[in-house]
């Protein structure tokens, strides 16, 4: 049966008065004593599906939830969605394990203000039996979290390496939710031990800053000393470095590599190149270097035709090459 406009109203009035009166109390008090940031309310996660018809382009709703739930700014843990209390708490379930999925989230939670269910992604475990005042606090989620992935301290380690926030911005930049997905789950498999992978984002959909992210933290956590950024023309090596990567050259560690001078710019941490400039008809300007100078390359539009040869034979001389 549809709702008319009037029973929606009200209830969504009932569901927001759970929540103030009931949910947001409690994950307040756990989750944002520390840092309030780490709750993030009404989180919208798409702009809504895009609808073509004929020469007219409209967007469906937005994916929103409620509650999503972050340790340390970088990691989201949980995410929940409120039912008003005269409902159902499993009313929601379906909504936050699809919002979850989506969001590579390992723990989903919904709720009704007295009732809680939770969904745990990594186990694939249910448990229906809790009540809100049961809700985790953000330490008991993470214990559960690395126990659950089997991780070590050194992988923890980098995992907690935040992402890079202009602080100077009113609004800084900020991962979008795939970004986010994409930047961790290749730290992931880096610190599983992993080092070559393969990293698929559509045209438009911030690629540059993706691998800027993933750089960062590596960098930061010295997980990586000597990057290379590797793109096949120079539009795109300028552009990294007067936008995306800014904050590696503002940071005086970053320098645009040149045939000319490649066994001169040997003190710089992290590195952008044409594939012409590491190797030519004539000369494997790469080889001057010692096989284990780099120990991370970043492959910028490696489906071309030019990237498919240069790279392989650098990458050959590379003994830990991402």
């Amino acid at each position: 049966m549809q709702l008319t406009h009037e029973e929606l109203a009200e209830q969504q009035k009932n569901e927001e008065n759970t929540k103030k009166k009931y949910i947001t109390p409690i994950i307040q008090e756990r989750w944002g004593k520390e840092n309030s940031d780490n709750i993030i309310m009404e989180y919208y996660f798409t702009d809504g599906r895009v609808n073509i018809d004929g020469d007219k382009v409209s967007r469906g709703d937005k994916k929103k939830a409620d509650y999503l739930l972050l340790f340390k700014d970088n990691i989201p843990l949980a995410l929940v969605e409120a039912k008003g209390i005269d409902h159902s708490a499993m009313e929601g379930y379906q909504q936050v394990l699809e919002y979850a999925e989506i969001q590579d989230i390992p723990f989903a939670y919904t709720t009704n203000g007295i009732d809680l269910i939770e969904e745990d992604l990594i186990l694939h475990r249910n448990n229906d039996k809790l009540k809100m005042q049961d809700f985790p606090y953000p330490e008991e989620l993470w214990d559960r979290y690395i126990k659950e992935k089997g991780l070590t301290e050194d992988e923890v380690r980098l995992i907690n390496q935040p992402y890079y926030i202009d602080a100077s911005k009113a609004k800084p930049k900020k991962p979008r939710y795939y970004q986010r997905i994409a930047i961790n789950r290749v730290i992931d498999a880096i610190a599983q031990g992993k080092n070559r992978m393969l990293l698929v984002m559509a045209t438009g959909t911030g690629k540059t800053f993706t691998a800027f992210q993933i750089v960062w933290r590596l960098w930061k956590s010295k997980t990586k000393r000597k990057i290379l950024y590797l793109v096949d023309r120079n539009a795109l090596a300028d552009q990294t470095m007067q936008k995306d990567f800014k904050p590696f050259v503002d940071a005086g560690v970053m320098v645009k590599m040149k045939s000319a001078n490649i066994k001169k710019d040997t003190a710089y941490e992290v590195y952008t190149a044409l594939y012409q400039q590491l190797k030519s008809k004539d000369k494997d300007y790469y080889k001057e270097l010692p096989p284990d100078f780099f120990d991370m390359i970043i492959v910028d539009e490696c489906h071309r035709g030019s990237a498919d040869l240069v790279p392989c034979k650098v990458q050959n001389c590379i003994k830990n090459m991402i």
